[in-house]
């Protein structure tokens, strides 16, 4: 009989998923190695960067920017993002004090097409769980600590709706091309757990 350490152990989600795919590949279901070939293309395909630069467009044309506010789903199209777990995404403008963070309590949804499979804190329990109901301690422990005047707006994932953040352009980046821009866009400002910084001030 398994001692309570593997009980434990077999909870996790990893381990149900490694169970899981080990059962289907022995019964010849799937090929060996399938879901981590199909696992390899969903992270080509949909990359944070392609959010970056979603991100990057918004900040040096502000008829996009207007675009991308009113319709995410499709001003992302415009640039070629789009695909699963992306057929509704609202995007959510960050201002001087107001700072918006996403999460799924549910389970770990994000817009795929333009913020990638979701990082493996983004589905942790703990971040579900607090985030939505203390922002500000969870952000401080997360490396960012924003100053009491600033608001900490908290926006869960729905069924339909997926979510991406519009960070504040850093100052100082005044005539910086659009490629230069989305190079120092990271996908925790996207989802509002960081700001972007320039590399001079990060």
């Amino acid at each position: 009989m398994a001692n309570d350490s593997e009980h434990r152990g077999a909870a996790t989600p990893e381990a149900r998923t490694d169970a899981l795919r080990r059962v289907l590949e022995r019964k010849g279901l799937i090929e060996e190695g399938a879901l981590d070939t199909l696992q390899a293309r969903l992270e080509e395909q949909f990359d944070w960067r392609n959010g970056a630069r979603v991100v990057a467009r918004a900040w040096v044309d502000a008829d996009y920017r207007e675009r991308l506010l009113a319709d995410g789903t499709k001003a992302c199209a415009d640039l070629g993002f789009t695909g699963p777990q992306g057929e509704y995404i609202v995007v959510l403008e960050d201002e001087p004090t107001l700072h918006n963070v996403i999460v799924c309590t549910q389970c770990s949804c994000t817009a795929w097409p333009v913020l990638g499979l979701p990082p493996d804190w983004y589905k942790s329990p703990a971040y579900r769980a607090r985030v939505a109901r203390e922002p500000r301690p969870v952000l401080k422990e997360m490396g960012l600590e924003l100053p009491p005047e600033v608001q900490i707006r908290v926006w869960d994932t729905t069924a339909e709706t997926r979510f991406m953040v519009l960070p504040l352009r850093p100052n100082g980046t005044e005539g910086w091309s659009e490629e230069e821009l989305a190079a120092i866009v990271t996908r925790d400002a996207m989802i509002g757990v960081a700001l972007v910084e320039t590399p001079e001030s990060g």
